[in-house]
């Protein structure tokens, strides 16, 4: 099946980066709608061009801290349709934390070494566009250094295992695949996680969305 074509809004104050990364994913099929240099020109574009998802750089001008992380914090406030996709040069925690903190669903985080992986990164847009998940592994292992006893304390080296590997988006059989398992044993894992997080299965709630989110706020209190 084809997949469809993503408006993207692109956030990168380096002018050769962002260049590139716009004749990327223009091959690649998506369409870059708008481009800013600064986290003011990103919350414009977006409220502009309502795009399927945002591309967004945590630090950028005038300080180069967080005004981007900043800006997406923002978007997802007042438009929690368009998935966010940020990326940096080093892993953030805590600014990965504030970003996560209203829910996991339409959110990635990657490291820009990332970007050069292009099937990768098309996928974890297409993945965050539609209302997944995709985390970087060093920034989900960031997350979840020094965190505080909970749910998480009771689960085997293999559940751990599967639930990171869901944290970074992964499907069952994506996580069978990297750990080498059938896709049987990872649904009996994921099963096992749900009990262990006290997560009934209902119509509406989406549990591995809050399984993901109850493992990375042990991590990232």
């Amino acid at each position: 099946m084809t997949e469809r074509r993503l408006r993207v809004v692109l956030a990168e104050d380096s002018v050769v980066l962002r260049d590139g990364m716009v004749e990327l994913l223009g091959a690649r099929g998506c369409e870059v709608v708008a481009t800013a240099g600064t986290g003011a020109e990103l919350l414009d574009a977006v409220g502009a061009h309502r795009p399927d998802v945002a591309v967004v750089d945590i630090r950028m001008p005038p300080t180069h801290t967080d005004e981007g992380i900043r800006a997406a914090v923002g978007i997802r406030a007042d438009h929690p349709g368009v998935g966010i996709l940020v990326f940096s040069q080093h892993i953030e925690t805590v600014w990965a934390a504030r970003l996560l903190a209203d829910g996991a669903a339409g959110v990635g985080y990657l490291l820009k070494e990332r970007v050069a992986r292009t099937d990768e990164f098309v996928e974890a847009l297409h993945r965050v566009a539609d209302g997944g998940t995709a985390l970087d592994p060093e920034v989900v292992a960031g997350l979840m250094r020094g965190g505080r006893r909970g749910p998480v304390d009771s689960l085997t080296p293999r559940e751990r295992e599967v639930l990171e590997l869901m944290a970074q988006g992964r499907s069952n059989r994506a996580v069978a695949a990297s750990l080498a398992v059938s896709e049987r044993a990872v649904e009996k894992h994921v099963a096992a996680v749900f009990a262990k997080f006290g997560l009934r299965a209902t119509d509406t709630d989406n549990r591995r969305v809050k399984a993901v989110l109850a493992f990375l706020a042990e991590g990232g209190a």
